[in-house]
């Protein structure tokens, strides 16, 4: 009787996942050894700031709710040893942003993979990705270029 109880709540937990995965803009996938307690609580603090929530759930619990999502691409070593979760709701740049730059001070911390927006990345375009400017600061620069070529011009007429 335990065995069927157990198998029916690992089944609504995959089904719960499956639902904020399909919810999330983004997903990462990290390797979190060596962590500290005092690091991932202020790295969940500066995550909920931005509407993320950061789990570490059981591989095989995430791997079948991927799949509930119809999710394929994902590369076999990105469910391998142990992984935290990152569902993004809002911003996933501002997401991939706060992980690279903990990943990048803390050189245990290891971005695996994602899903933005249901399409599969490796952790190579997440990276690529985080080291974008935001997007204020690319309306920002197209402004200050097109105001500088306007500038010249009514300086030489």
């Amino acid at each position: 009787m335990a065995n069927k109880e157990i198998l029916k709540q690992k089944m609504d937990e995959v089904s719960e996942l499956a639902e904020k995965i399909k919810k999330a803009k983004v997903v990462l996938l990290t390797d979190y050894r060596g962590i500290n307690v005092e690091d991932v609580t202020n790295l969940r603090t500066k995550l909920r700031e931005q509407k993320t929530e950061y789990y570490v759930i059981k591989n095989n619990i995430t791997k079948r709710a991927i799949e509930e999502c119809k999710i394929s691409g994902m590369e076999e070593d990105a469910l391998i040893g142990p992984t935290a979760l990152i569902l993004g709701y809002e911003d996933y740049l501002g997401t991939a942003k706060t992980i690279y730059e903990y990943a990048k001070d803390n050189d245990f911390y290891k971005i695996k993979g994602g899903i933005i927006e249901g399409k599969v990345v490796s952790a190579q375009e997440i990276i690529t990705l985080a080291k974008l400017p935001s997007r204020e600061t690319l309306i920002a620069q197209l402004a200050g270029a097109l105001l500088g070529n306007i500038t010249k011009l009514a300086v030489r007429t």
